[in-house]
């Protein structure tokens, strides 16, 4: 067997272009950066980055290792890394996409400046799933009439391969249309469902004292129109074997060992 291990050796292989991208993506997913594949094959850092955001030129894009709906090097979802599963939550609880010219979509999160930890995990989620692409913030007011100015942050980042990653995007608002996980969505969050619960609570949930007469203990409560998405959180509740009920638009998590079992990895959202 060659070596691989070096820029010499491995631009000593004769490689096809589709053997090319697949070397960069296999290498990407093994947590190299763009300049350190870049060191290692030979490739340009610029081209590595179009190929890793799914800019692939041409000709390969109809290859039988490409993906058909975006063009990228065949998607190999079990290779996601854990981070992707929180990002679900996040794009489930408040995220958007919109698609943009030549095939481009933006995911776009957002995030209240009160929680700065919030902010930090969001955008090192992004950077995991999508190492090459470049994320933007944008400073914002809420989405009320007496949200502060400033007192939200969007992140955004430009893809090809968004729909596959994210295939619950559709037209219309998601509390309008059906929200059902894929096969290997489900697989992802069965092996890591304290990562999605963690993602819907950051994004559309929140951690409050309940009180009564004499009494007070905190509580978790997830709040959203869509019923497939509350089912989804319920789902991953059961995974983790949390208790829960519901209202109408909520779902409350409220027994204390299940409160203290949810604060191991929910973090600061409270």
């Amino acid at each position: 067997m060659v070596a691989t291990g070096t820029r010499a050796n491995m631009c000593s292989l004769p490689m096809r272009p589709r053997d090319q991208v697949k070397l960069v993506v296999d290498l990407a997913g093994s947590g190299k950066s763009p300049l350190a594949i870049s060191r290692a094959t030979g490739i340009p850092r610029s081209t590595i980055r179009d190929w890793l955001a799914g800019r692939v030129p041409s000709g390969r894009a109809a290859d039988e290792s490409a993906c058909p709906a975006c063009g990228a090097p065949q998607h190999r979802f079990e290779s996601l890394p854990p981070e992707y599963v929180y990002l679900l939550g996040l794009y489930l609880g408040d995220g958007c996409i919109s698609a943009h010219p030549r095939g481009v979509y933006r995911l776009r999160l957002f995030f209240d400046v009160r929680y700065p930890e919030i902010l930090a995990a969001g955008e090192a989620a992004v950077r995991s799933v999508f190492p090459a692409n470049r994320i933007n913030r944008l400073s914002r007011s809420g989405g009320y009439e007496n949200s502060a100015p400033r007192s939200n942050v969007e992140l955004s980042v430009y893809s090809k391969t968004l729909l596959c990653l994210f295939p619950q995007h559709g037209p219309g608002r998601k509390h309008e249309r059906p929200i059902v996980l894929e096969e290997w969505q489900r697989g992802l969050v069965a092996e890591r469902p304290e990562q999605l619960l963690k993602g819907l609570i950051h994004s559309d949930g929140c951690r409050f004292l309940n009180t009564g007469r004499n009494w007070r203990h905190p509580r978790y409560s997830f709040s959203n129109k869509s019923d497939d998405i509350r089912a989804i959180f319920r789902d991953a509740c059961d995974l983790v074997g949390v208790r829960w009920t519901t209202a109408p638009r909520s779902v409350y998590v409220s027994r204390v060992r299940d409160v203290a079992l949810l604060d191991e990895f929910i973090g600061p959202k409270g």
